[in-house]
């Protein structure tokens, strides 16, 4: 198994080994943005990198583009240059790195405690799925129980598009929305903070090599045009919802926060946990042939571990540890990445580099794998009892969500997302 002289990416438990190497953009109090890789609890400045010539056997326009403020110039270079970079990176944290190249990459190491990490990427456009078949049946069975699924989920990957300019990075306070909620009773609504507040469990992924507007991108090409997937919440306000949704979908209820992860594990990393495809049961159609291809059927799902965590105000203040809410794993997607990508241009939409797709909530078949509160506690019905003795139907303020994500395979070292999370802040 591959070693780094960095001591802690050896670690059992980082989720940062040498053979992850996530990309992000970072900044500390001497340092403007810039791109690095995390390394156990460490994180390598990529742009020194390419300043002190470690990574001059690469492409002239790979360098350069190490060199930006984001990642979206190296996200354009196509999935061949971040391999290359990758590759490099790897050689130079090696545990046999030639002893002068260790000494120069040292000096460019900062303690993960110290830095601050930005948004990876300038998102130019954000489109969530819905693309977990438990999560759009047990919402359906709430909302519609004599037809929890509507019948063109099981022919098209269902999304819609979100607000770019709210999306932000873990770690940053998530005030409650205000709205029109309608209560069963009520004759109208009434404007008012959000009572339903709610996560939402899911995998982001970030456009690397865009297309042209005007051609799609088939099937067999299309994780070649997805640079690496971090966590994701699409924070979501229940009441809202179920009042405005009607007839044109999701507004106002989800466009106040999505939160993602810092980190961007690649493609390349993942490539140990591939897993097959979700298995339709015998009845269900076959997708059309435009998102259909035996090695998507074969290596198209990600085994992919997906964990909720969550500390309430009381929690914290009677120094308890945070209440793991649920356990799921995104080979319970109906959709892969691929064929949402793919459908996604089919009709001739341009992707960009740094494009933002999610998966939508992610649950499984148990109800401990349930990836939000409306399913988990039937929305509201059947309350979720924390440590300190308290219940939550929905998200209270002071309560701190957090998202983990983890692959773990025999011969294999621990691949990890870090965290996502955010806090709740009262609406005043």
């Amino acid at each position: 198994m591959e070693t780094s002289w960095v001591e802690s990416a050896n670690d059992s438990k980082t989720d940062f080994p040498l053979l992850n190497l996530p990309f992000g953009v970072f900044s500390t109090s001497s340092l403007n943005q810039r791109i690095g890789v995390a390394i156990g609890d460490s994180v390598l400045d990529v742009r020194a990198c390419a300043e002190h010539g470690l990574l001059r056997t690469l492409d002239p326009a790979v360098q350069h583009a190490c060199a930006g403020l984001t990642l979206n110039r190296f996200m354009s270079q196509g999935r061949r240059a971040l391999s290359s970079v990758r590759t490099r990176l790897m050689e130079i944290l090696r545990v046999d790195a030639a002893p002068e190249l260790r000494i120069k990459t040292e000096r460019l190491l900062h303690r993960m405690s110290e830095v601050t990490m930005q948004l990876p990427a300038a998102i130019g456009g954000y489109t969530d799925f819905y693309a977990s078949i438990y999560h759009a049946t047990n919402v359906g069975k709430l909302f519609r129980p004599d037809n929890p699924l509507l019948p063109n989920y099981k022919y098209v990957p269902i999304g819609y598009h979100g607000r770019v300019s709210s999306i932000v990075i873990s770690g940053t306070g998530i005030k409650r929305p205000s709205g029109q909620a309608k209560a069963a009773d009520a004759v109208s609504p009434v404007f008012g903070p959000s009572r339903l507040l709610d996560y939402e469990l899911e995998i982001g992924f970030l456009v690397g090599e865009g297309n042209v507007l005007g051609e799609a991108i088939p099937i067999s090409k299309a994780e070649d045009h997805i640079f690496g997937l971090c966590l994701l919440n699409d924070w979501s306000a229940r009441d809202i919802q179920a009042w405005e949704y009607q007839p044109l979908g999701p507004f106002l209820a989800k466009n106040f926060a999505t939160t993602i992860s810092p980190w961007v594990v690649t493609m390349d990393a993942l490539e140990p946990f591939r897993a097959t495809a979700f298995e339709r049961q015998a009845g269900d159609p076959q997708p059309l042939p435009y998102l259909n291809s035996e090695p998507n059927r074969q290596r198209g799902g990600i085994d992919l571990t997906l964990e909720v965590w969550l500390s309430s105000q009381r929690m914290r203040e009677m120094k308890q540890p945070p209440a793991r809410l649920s356990k799921g794993n995104a080979q319970d997607l109906y959709w892969t990445l691929a064929q949402m990508l793919t459908h996604h241009a089919s009709n001739g939409c341009n992707l960009q580099p740094g494009d933002l797709l999610a998966s939508g909530t992610v649950s499984g078949p148990l109800k401990e794998s349930a990836g939000c509160l409306l399913e988990m506690t039937q929305r509201g019905a059947e309350p979720v009892q924390l440590p300190s003795g308290e219940l939550r139907k929905f998200l209270e303020d002071g309560d701190e969500v957090f998202f983990r994500g983890y692959c773990e395979r025999e011969g294999h070292p621990r691949i990890g997302f870090g965290e996502c999370r955010g806090i709740v802040l009262s609406a005043s």
